[in-house]
């Protein structure tokens, strides 16, 4: 987990560090590499973008897909297990960990924010905390997940939906802040569903 320095000592509102220098430098690498050699390669190009990310720390699949336009916060803490993927545009504010299960899917321009700040701190505290996305989860476009939170296997949060709690399994959720809509058919993997049709 990325280290956050304390708001009382370093005063961030007044333009003190809120990361230690070590992370703030392999940023600064991570976002002059991505910018000039990945975020606006050709759709087709998985394979450099994933390798890149790999460079950099990120835990990322060979099947793994990450579309151009994703931006990535801090490489080290994204982890894409098998067949899941990152679609144009995703924001992937990854100050803790962001981890996709196999087949989850992430349309563009979601926004997973790991990061939020304490509100009666007047020091405005920023606190991380990580998010997980189980397999066959589905966060569909414009929808913002927030820090700590679980997005059980299968569930789906619909276009622009809102969450910073967890989502029940093979579940559907819309709105904000999300709604539970229904429950969603089971499968055990997209390959099963393929079986059934």
């Amino acid at each position: 987990m990325t280290r956050v320095l304390n708001a009382a000592e370093t005063n961030p509102r007044e333009g003190g560090a809120t990361f230690p220098l070590k992370n703030r430098l392999e940023r600064l690498m991570w976002s002059l590499v991505w910018n000039g050699l990945g975020i606006w390669t050709p759709v087709p190009f998985h394979a450099w973008r994933r390798a890149l990310v790999r460079l950099f720390g990120g835990n990322i699949a060979p099947t793994a897909k990450i579309y151009p336009g994703v931006s990535i916060w801090y490489p080290r803490n994204l982890e894409l297990q098998a067949f899941s993927c990152l679609g144009r545009r995703v924001n992937c504010y990854s100050m803790a960990s962001i981890v996709l299960g196999p087949y989850a899917l992430v349309s563009q321009g979601a926004h997973l924010c790991c990061g939020s700040h304490d509100v009666d701190d007047p020091n405005f505290q920023l606190f991380t905390a990580g998010i997980r996305i189980e397999s066959n989860a589905w966060i569909a476009a414009d929808a913002f997940v927030g820090p700590g939170v679980v997005v059980g296997e299968g569930a789906v949060l619909g276009a622009r939906g809102t969450t910073t709690k967890d989502l029940l399994p093979w579940t559907i959720y819309a709105g904000n802040p999300a709604r539970q809509l229904r429950a969603r058919r089971r499968f055990a993997d997209v390959r099963s569903l393929a079986e059934d049709n």
